[in-house]
């Protein structure tokens, strides 16, 4: 975690929109003395993530940028789309709106290669977040906020090697997320066990459970879970009961649900990545750039984790996952 940018980035912004009204929604103007916006079309901020309607982590990314939105006197935008290319549109939409700059998760960095590119050529500044750390600087972005899905899936094949776990099943919910595939492979790292992976459909929960319940069944010697959503963590859990296995269950990524069930002892723990920042930091990054040009991050990615929630520090957490902030 670089700290000290992000502090004085925040400082940095705070001085900046002192003087005006932190509810107000349409496009603030320079400070006296800063650095004309970039581009200029007064269309506010974009965020356009790969998060379909309804998924609880993305709801947190939103709340983020829209408080963000709302301290720094902003308009914030948001809009998910879970289709590679429905998101691309988006992308192009916004270039279209002449946005005053862009927050983009790549998932599937190929597929949104075009997009973004359009977004760079036009002079819209762009952050990336959450997934695509690895192309971001390529694609021009300003810098990436997230976590290094390598290192936390090395945390957590750690913690479930601590647990006892020989043989993890990893349950990979998007088809093509470079990030998701990231984790198993950093678990299978440090796990000193053999990593198998699920494919399944995190729009189909129901589905979920019956694959998990599915493979416990069949396969006795799976005696630990890797979800890498919460959602996915429930219907897991849901599925180890159902079948009756002893396997012990971990999850990335943070929901009320998943918060209770840790606190039950139902999930191990979970890889919490700070979601709210990776919609929070980002509105911040681009309020600097658009009023003073200011760049975060020296060319590496602004970490917003790994840490991990367990039953030690989960009733702290639960309050602030009820309130929407993690």
């Amino acid at each position: 975690m670089r700290r000290t940018p992000i502090v004085l980035a925040l400082a940095g912004v705070l001085a900046l929109t002192s003087c005006s009204s932190s509810g107000e929604q349409g496009a603030q103007s320079a400070a006296p003395g800063s650095a004309a916006a970039p581009a200029g079309g007064g269309g506010g901020f974009a965020v356009i993530t790969h998060g379909g309607a309804g998924d609880a982590f993305w709801d947190v990314v939103k709340n983020g940028a829209e408080a963000a939105g709302k301290q720094y006197g902003v308009k914030v935008t948001y809009q998910g789309d879970g289709d590679p290319a429905k998101q691309s549109q988006l992308i192009d939409q916004a270039v279209a709106e002449k946005v005053d700059g862009l927050v983009v998760s790549m998932a599937n960095p190929d597929a949104l290669k075009e997009a973004v590119g359009k977004a760079v050529a036009a002079k819209i500044p762009v952050v990336t977040i959450n997934s695509g750390a690895d192309s971001s600087k390529a694609f021009g972005a300003l810098t990436h906020v997230g976590q290094s899905e390598d290192v936390a899936g090395r945390g957590a094949g750690e913690q479930l090697k601590a647990a006892g776990v020989t043989k993890l099943l990893c349950v990979v919910h998007e088809a093509g997320n470079v990030g998701l595939d990231q984790r198993c492979k950093g678990a299978e790292q440090t796990l000193g066990g053999t990593v198998e992976r699920l494919q399944v459909d995190v729009a189909n929960l129901a589905d979920v459970t019956s694959k998990v319940t599915a493979k416990l069944q069949s396969d006795k010697q799976v005696n630990g879970v890797l979800a890498l959503n919460p959602a996915v963590a429930v219907a897991a859990r849901d599925a180890i009961k159902d079948s009756g296995s002893q396997a012990r269950l971990a999850t990335f990524d943070l929901s009320g649900d998943v918060v209770a069930a840790i606190k039950d002892g139902e999930i191990l723990f979970a890889v919490d990545q700070q979601q709210y920042l990776q919609g929070y930091l980002p509105i911040t990054f681009l309020k600097l750039y658009k009023d003073n040009l200011n760049t975060v991050g020296g060319g590496l990615p602004v970490n917003t984790g790994p840490g991990f929630v367990t039953k030690d520090n989960a009733e702290q957490v639960a309050k602030l996952a009820e309130a929407g902030t993690r």
